[in-house]
């Protein structure tokens, strides 16, 4: 097909997905009924099984998942000979935070300097978009050329499982030969990339305790064991002097054969302040795509304001270790909670508790699929296409890698490091949503021929 004619076809259509993105984002799909109403989630759902069946994607339904959201599943068959191509986003979003960090209403799609913000509209109602303005463009010139399966996604942000389960039990529904998975994104806008590789996930809390309860630091602090200091100091002993993840029984010193991240451009995407260094003793590229990283995600200690002059008895932790592929993810957090045990100071009582792990993810990318995504990314943005790692974790792939064993997983999107996803003032840049449309659209062409 045509690149021109595509590009051509697909900018005619921008304004529809422009008006799809807003529709989306003004739901407030957070998959936390502690912070939104179920509802929302529900009302989003049932715009994504609308808007792919109006785009001729058959059987549209939703399907309740062990966590309790709704998955969105359609299936168009493919014609004789063609392959089947399964497009996958997720439809719920992070949490705005603190709204006041915005400069527009989070879930009011707005438009500013060239690109279009809002909770989701790159992470990842963006892509659910880009999917969908794809599709439209191909049913423009008659029936779909390949077989698609459309996923939706009710829980991805939260972790909750649901999918995977349903991947599991039926997997059927699930069947492909190619997944493209729209959770990611280019290493920036304008550069075509490939994500190849993703961190898996092992999350703990640690709790600790010292005292029965607070005493006056005046009358007994210098001799009684301060709980907050003993978490500070165990905290501590998980980096070294260089910041990399040091743990016990694992190894923290892989390296990374693909594409550079380049120290300049980490800084700016990360916004890192000048004069702060950045850490580890290898590569960027080594630090966030093949090395283990433990992040403290938050501690439960007495707030600044209102602070008494207490000696604290007891405080706890919450975890992040991201592991890379060809890491057992179980086994790092029995590496990680032994840890913990092993160097708490002072004989304080430890207690850790686990929560879930996800494998990380490696993909085959020698198959037609990946070389026809070559082809048409690189078509559509004059350059040649990279690859890249990823520092989070998308437990569906695994899943997928398992119960499809036969087919390709490709990684990509409109998520470059510009879009800020997860943080106030999230944003998509409608180049990026326009052009990966076309390349998609591209990709399903070629391969129904």
């Amino acid at each position: 097909m045509d690149v021109a004619e595509m590009c051509e076809r697909v900018r005619r259509l921008m304004p529809a997905a422009r008006e799809d993105l807003g529709e989306l984002v003004a739901f407030r799909s957070v998959a936390d009924p502690r912070l939104f109403p179920p509802e929302q989630c529900v009302a989003a759902a049932e715009w994504v099984r609308d808007a792919f069946a109006a785009v001729g994607i058959e059987g549209t339904e939703l399907i309740e998942t062990s966590d309790g959201s709704l998955a969105v599943l359609g299936h168009t068959p493919a014609p004789p000979g063609a392959p089947t191509v399964l497009l996958y986003s997720h439809y719920d979003v992070q949490p705005p935070g603190d709204e006041s960090l915005w400069h527009s209403p989070p879930f009011e799609l707005t438009e500013r300097d060239g690109r279009w913000y809002g909770r989701g509209a790159a992470d990842c109602k963006g892509n659910l978009v880009m999917h969908l303005l794809a599709l439209r463009a191909l049913r423009e010139l008659g029936p779909l050329p390949v077989g698609v399966r459309i996923v939706g996604d009710g829980s991805e942000e939260t972790g909750g499982g649901g999918l995977e389960d349903l991947a599991r039990a039926r997997p059927e529904l699930f069947a492909a030969d190619l997944v493209l998975v729209a959770d990611c994104g280019n290493a920036e806008a304008g550069r075509p990339t490939l994500t190849t590789s993703l961190r898996g996930l092992a999350n703990v809390v640690v709790h600790i305790e010292a005292l029965a309860g607070e005493i006056h630091s005046g009358q007994f602090g210098g001799a009684a064991p301060d709980a907050l200091a003993a978490l500070v100091r165990l905290l501590s002993s998980l980096r070294d002097e260089a910041g990399d993840t040091v743990i016990d029984g694992l190894d923290s010193h892989g390296t990374w054969a693909g594409e550079p991240y380049p120290d300049r451009t980490f800084r700016a995407d990360a916004g890192v302040l000048e004069g702060v260094s950045l850490l580890s003793a290898g590569t960027v590229a080594d630090a966030v795509w093949a090395r283990p990283a433990v992040t403290i995600l938050g501690i439960d200690a007495p707030p600044v304001v209102g602070s008494a002059a207490a000696v604290v008895p007891r405080a706890s932790a919450r975890l992040n270790l991201r592991v890379p592929p060809g890491t057992d993810p179980l086994a790092a957090q029995d590496a990680l909670v032994a840890h913990l045990h092993a160097h708490a100071p002072w004989n304080v009582r430890v207690r850790v508790d686990r929560e879930g792990v996800s494998e990380p993810f490696r993909a085959a990318t020698d198959g037609p699929g990946y070389a026809a995504l070559r082809r048409a990314l690189a078509a559509v943005y004059g350059r040649e296409v990279g690859t890249v790692g990823q520092g989070g974790s998308i437990p569906l792939c695994t899943v997928l890698q398992q119960v499809l064993p036969d087919a390709e997983i490709a990684l990509l999107g409109v998520e470059e490091p510009a879009a800020r996803i997860h943080g106030p003032d999230e944003s998509v840049d409608p180049s990026e949503l326009e052009r990966m449309a076309v390349a998609e659209a591209l990709v399903l062409a070629s391969l129904g021929r």
